[in-house]
């Protein structure tokens, strides 16, 4: 049975809010605005790695998110070495979402893949995805999630100097209470924030399919309309190549414009000038909760 002691979990999260919530709270009241703009997926595809490093050296980015398994970290981690001022996350990772391209565990953990040796495409299964490809339908198990978890921080860790924090690829690794607290637990043992107190989410009312015109303008719009606080812009860059028009899965094929379109946002002249102008300040995960 897959539960989990409540009061364990509860005692983690507060653990974690003591330890990290008074920075937090420092930045709250000053009457700034800041803004983390964080880039996830660097590692999965070389399109990706030259998008994040691209918005970092050029555009709004300052935090980005690193998937240790898949098949381009390696040059993920050479490109990160040379920017230490990038802020860092492992972006846990125990799903492989596109149709045509995998990836898998770098433990021996069959609990966690499929037929093929790759992690499932979901973390939930979807009505409009071939049967048995969601991740909490498998009979997942938490030990072997926890090795697998535990191999992806040490390696990023290892690698990258500039490691601060953690994050879950699309949810997954947070998706049940069980996961929750195992995340949590490694984050106190690790010192590497996963929460993040005080912070709002930043929405700029775009779907996947708008231009790159249109999502700089909704950009604009949204920093124009900020008040103060801690702000997290999450997105995914990605380039217009050969390479990233062959990823997609049912329902999202159009990936490569979409981060394509990211990108030019997040280099635009125009967003940057808006952000100077209205005086946002641009911070990593890191310079808000610090570990290092």
């Amino acid at each position: 049975m897959k539960g989990t002691g409540i009061s364990t979990w509860l005692s983690t999260v507060l653990a974690l809010l003591l330890m990290f919530g008074a920075a937090a709270q420092g930045t709250e009241g000053d009457g700034a605005i800041k803004l983390i703009v964080r880039a996830d997926d660097i590692g999965s595809s070389h399109a990706a790695n030259l998008a994040c490093i691209q918005s970092y050296r050029e555009g709004i980015v300052r935090s980005v998110e690193v998937m240790v398994p898949c098949p381009w970290f390696n040059e993920a981690a050479q490109m990160l070495r040379a920017n230490p001022g990038y802020d860092v996350g492992v972006h846990l990772t125990l799903t492989s979402e596109w149709a045509n391209y995998k990836w898998g565990p770098l433990t021996q953990a069959p609990s966690l893949v499929d037929k093929n040796g790759h992690f499932f495409p979901t973390t939930s299964q979807r009505s409009n995805f071939p049967p048995n490809t969601g991740f909490l339908e498998s009979k997942w198990n938490i030990h072997e999630v926890e090795k697998e978890l535990r191999a992806q921080i040490e390696l990023a860790v290892r690698e990258i100097p500039q490691v601060t924090h953690l994050s879950s690829h699309m949810g997954t690794p947070s998706s049940t209470p069980e996961l929750r607290a195992l995340v949590q637990k490694l984050a106190k043992e690790y010192k590497l924030p996963v929460e993040t107190p005080g912070a709002k989410y930043f929405r700029w009312g775009v779907g996947n399919d708008a231009t790159a015109a249109q999502r700089e303008a909704a950009l604009i719009k949204a920093l124009e309309a900020l008040t103060p606080g801690i702000y997290i812009l999450v997105e995914h860059p990605g380039l217009d190549t050969e390479e990233m028009r062959a990823i997609g899965h049912e329902g999202y094929w159009n990936v490569a414009a979409h981060r394509d379109a990211v990108t030019k946002a997040f280099t635009s002249k125009k967003v940057k000038a808006t952000i100077e102008k209205k005086g946002i300040q641009l911070v990593s995960y890191n310079d808000v909760w610090p570990t290092r």
